[in-house]
């Protein structure tokens, strides 16, 4: 692997490895919904939209897309709540294609007044699909309940009335503030031409150094007594329901225990959750458990779609279940499958040249350095089953649970009283 630094303060990864013919371009940014002040709330997620909505040197949508389509690349953004990244996957032999276009995109584009109202709408439209989608809008439900009173709570898209209200001075003077070089963060990986630095520092390096803006506000834990609770009313005959516990920021030590923890409880299709809720009883589709972490607070989430006549029954399990891992921990030998689980994984996703360049590229985001795939599975490694029945005691508290649910309950009483006595 090759990094520079950049004169204006952009970070520069280059990952190369054998066996593919692609090579795939990865932009980071230190920006998202957590960012966001009320005038630009959803900016986040709008910015990531209006970049391909045309630049001065490629002035329409379609100018960017037939560019890319014409090479069969794979190509796409997202937005989340302390990040946003842009990336093309193509064939290596145009590799130059990709990082004149992703540069001309991030540091070029327009941000013409009509493409923004005409945006507008279809973000609006995006919004609904997510919130009349009970699978992907529960999750929202969870995190509004568990970070309450705090900018993680929020959606990051905004809200109708949000994308409405947005005036386009206050997009640009957030873009301005968070689009700092240094806050930046490129990654190639695959079959990485050998002129690609120098490509890089002719297109990217061209960016001004300048001020960044501020970070968001620490997350502060609230005590709360009993669950918090976010529910939506819908008539559904299978009800999506997440449990959530607050857990430790990204860079804690505890991660990688908490992480095997999730694995061992409801990760795989051998999971305690998976055998004991689906496998014996077939109460559910779906049942998992999984973490994520910000710099400062992280989430652990349990989640199921269950048949709404048999909620109580399969709460009984989970809560039984979970409570179990709490009170007596893990065997050895749960925890040697999991650490082979996590080092299988991560070897089959570092076969993918996109996913090479995130595993590096957040590293280099958010610590500001980065360690090769055998040196984090040592960190994997070094858990035992001491640290996990730790960190399991420590987290899965029932009293501080956050609870989200999409289902046909009028209130948090009726919701709650599927549930066993916590």
């Amino acid at each position: 692997m090759t990094t520079e630094r950049l004169p204006n303060g952009m970070r520069v990864h280059l990952v190369p490895f054998a066996g593919t013919d692609a090579v795939s371009l990865l932009v980071l940014v230190k920006v998202g919904s957590r960012h966001e002040d009320d005038a630009v709330w959803g900016g986040s997620h709008f910015i990531e939209h209006l970049m391909f909505k045309g630049t001065t040197k490629r002035p329409a949508t379609v100018d960017i897309s037939r560019e890319l389509d014409r090479y069969g690349a794979e190509y796409n953004a997202y937005t989340g709540k302390d990040l946003t990244g842009y990336w093309v996957k193509i064939d290596a032999k145009r590799a130059a294609t990709a990082i004149d276009l992703l540069s001309d995109m991030l540091l070029n584009s327009k941000f013409d007044a009509k493409e923004m109202a005409r945006e507008k709408g279809v973000i609006i439209e995006e919004i609904k699909m997510y919130e009349e989608n009970p699978i992907m809008h529960v999750e929202d439900l969870l995190e509004d309940a568990m970070f309450e009173g705090h900018i993680l709570g929020k959606n990051i898209a905004g809200t109708a009335e949000s994308m409405t209200a947005m005036k386009r001075a206050d997009v640009l003077r957030y873009r301005d503030a968070y689009y700092a070089p240094d806050r930046m963060v490129v990654v190639m990986a695959g079959n990485v031409p050998k002129n690609a630095m120098a490509l890089i520092k002719k297109s990217f390096g061209t960016a001004k150094k300048r001020k960044a803006g501020p970070e968001s506000p620490l997350y502060a834990r609230k005590v709360t007594k009993g669950p918090r609770v976010r529910l939506q009313t819908k008539p559904l005959q299978q009800i999506q329901v997440a449990l959530g516990f607050e857990t430790v920021g990204r860079g804690h030590a505890d991660n990688e225990a908490i992480k095997l923890l999730a694995s061992i409880l409801g990760g795989t299709m051998s999971s305690r959750l998976f055998i004991e809720v689906r496998e014996r009883r077939g109460l559910c589709y779906t049942v998992r458990a999984a973490v994520d972490s910000y710099d400062d607070v992280g989430t652990f989430v349990i989640r199921a779609g269950l048949d709404a006549s048999r909620l109580k029954l399969a709460m009984d399990v989970i809560v039984k279940e979970v409570k179990k891992i709490a009170a007596h921990g893990v065997t050895k030998e749960e925890l040697a499958m999991a650490k082979d689980h996590v080092r299988g994984g991560l070897m089959l996703r570092l076969e993918d040249s996109s996913e090479r360049a995130e595993f590096f590229g957040r590293q280099s985001l958010f610590f500001n350095e980065v360690i090769g795939p055998e040196d984090r599975l040592k960190q994997f490694d070094a858990v035992t089953v001491a640290d996990v029945a730790r960190v399991a005691k420590q987290i899965l508290d029932m009293k501080a649970m956050s609870i989200a649910a999409i289902g046909p309950y009028k209130n948090a009483k009726q919701l709650l009283a599927q549930f066993p006595t916590l």
